[in-house]
């Protein structure tokens, strides 16, 4: 499994500096519901210390954790793709610090900026395709493989 890709970490300087110009520091308590799915994806984070819990409700009751993020990583994406919804919910396991981003204002930048829109869309592909690998082997590693080599 490869390394997760920061998406701060990831832009050229002088684009991480032209979207860091619409970072606006945000702290979450520990505890805090961040966001629920089928919510109104209108923003994302970069986390900057703590831990977030990517969960998903299985049924009316239980909720399970899908993935940890923590210093470093883009929490939300669904505000880059119609229908704008998050796909998950999301919760601070810790007191987290993060840099928060409209996405109105970071859409708008990408416009101004193609160079800068066409690595954030690759940045963030390369973001989904990590969290898709690493979902699919814990899948693979809570179910396992039966005696017969079926899943």
């Amino acid at each position: 499994m490869t390394r997760a890709t920061k998406l701060l970490t990831a832009l050229p300087p002088p684009q991480r500096q032209r979207l860091m110009t619409l970072a606006r520091e945000v702290a979450f308590p520990e505890d805090t519901r961040i966001f629920e799915a089928g919510g109104t994806a209108d923003r994302f984070w970069v986390i900057r210390s703590g831990a977030v819990s990517l969960t998903q409700q299985v049924t009316a009751v239980r909720r399970v954790t899908v993935a940890g993020l923590g210093a470093g990583d883009m929490l939300g994406w669904s505000w880059l793709f119609p229908p704008y919804q998050w796909d998950f919910g999301a919760e601070a396991f810790s007191p987290v610090r993060a840099y928060e981003f409209e996405a109105q204002p970071v859409l708008k930048l990408c416009e101004e900026d193609p160079a800068l829109g066409l690595s954030l869309v690759r940045i963030v592909a390369e973001i989904l395709a990590h969290r898709l690998e690493t979902t699919r082997v814990r899948l693979l590693e809570q179910y396992g493989v039966n005696r017969r080599g079926a899943i």
